[in-house]
């Protein structure tokens, strides 16, 4: 494949040398694969993000999955934000709410933009419109946090995988975590290799996890790990933004997750037959809504 970058050292060396953003190098890539032009890109990304928005709008106002496994959880942190007694900080719990907010509408059938998978979906967004009330971004450094996103997303699916029933949990939330984190650190204008540095800080802490749905619906545990997701991706990037680095470099971070994939037990990749799907209370769960445990 013709692209400008393959690994993160290219990414942010490119970007170095011409002095652009991140965001900048991937809507070149883009253009350079698809041979659509800057606008048509640009408008994409766009109505990504209005989907995104909308999503995380349904989910604050209170959604329930049909199985009744997930719901409701977006608004009761939101309720413990307004109390004003929270130890987490406001910022990092709005983060959390609304990325469990875009989990539970996908949980309940509704629209989302999966980013990178359905199951990882809330992270980016959930993120996103946290710091949006920090940053004060105006609509194109909103719709470059997803540009940057899907450059690291990028080289995750084309270096290691960004699919829970290769890779684990890890390659999903893992991998969201990371792109949402280097996401951040250029909105709030950290350098390329400071975006690099919060991937890579991220992804390090999520190395193998397993992916494990209960009654093998992307609800349980699914929807409070983009939660942890959420909340390691803000921490991660203040730690670059502060001047904090990776000892292992983000591309051998990425080779490691990719190996780590590789050797799981396939009973802990979203096969349903392992972690927490194996527990006697995972398993009432699944004969509960299917009759019988899933096997």
């Amino acid at each position: 494949m013709d692209v400008l970058f393959h690994n993160v050292r290219e990414l942010v060396e490119l970007a170095d040398k011409e002095n652009k953003l991140i965001s900048e190098i991937m809507i070149e890539q883009e253009m350079k694969i698809s041979g659509r032009s800057r606008q048509e890109i640009f408008e994409q990304m766009d109505k990504n993000l209005t989907v995104m928005e909308q999503a995380v709008e349904r989910g604050l106002k209170g959604v329930r999955s049909v199985s009744g496994l997930t719901g409701g959880d977006a608004v009761l942190l939101q309720n413990y934000i307004a109390t004003g007694n929270s130890l987490s900080g406001d910022l990092l719990l709005d983060a959390v709410s609304k990325a469990v907010a875009t989990n539970e509408v996908n949980a309940a059938m509704g629209t989302i933009c999966a980013t990178p998978t359905a199951g990882s979906a809330g992270v980016v967004p959930g993120t996103l419109f946290a710091v949006k009330n920090k940053l004060n971004p105006t609509r194109e450094q909103m719709i470059r946090y997803l540009f940057t996103a899907g450059a690291f997303g990028f080289i995750v699916a084309n270096n290691a995988s960004i699919s829970g029933a290769a890779g684990g949990c890890q390659a999903e939330v893992g991998s969201a975590a990371g792109m949402a984190a280097a996401s951040i650190v250029e909105m709030a204008g950290g350098t390329p290799a400071q975006c690099a540095e919060a991937f890579a800080i991220t992804l390090k802490n999520m190395l193998g996890l397993v992916c494990d749905p209960v009654a093998g619906l992307v609800e349980v545990p699914c929807v409070k790990r983009n939660a942890m997701g959420a909340a390691n991706a803000l921490v991660a990037a203040d730690m670059a933004l502060a001047g904090i680095s990776s000892r292992i470099p983000c591309d051998e971070v990425i080779g490691a997750m990719f190996r780590i994939g590789q050797t799981m037990n396939p009973n802990l990749k979203e096969t349903a037959r392992g972690g927490l799907a194996a527990t006697p209370t995972g398993k009432e769960i699944a004969a509960k809504i299917f009759g019988s445990a899933v096997n």
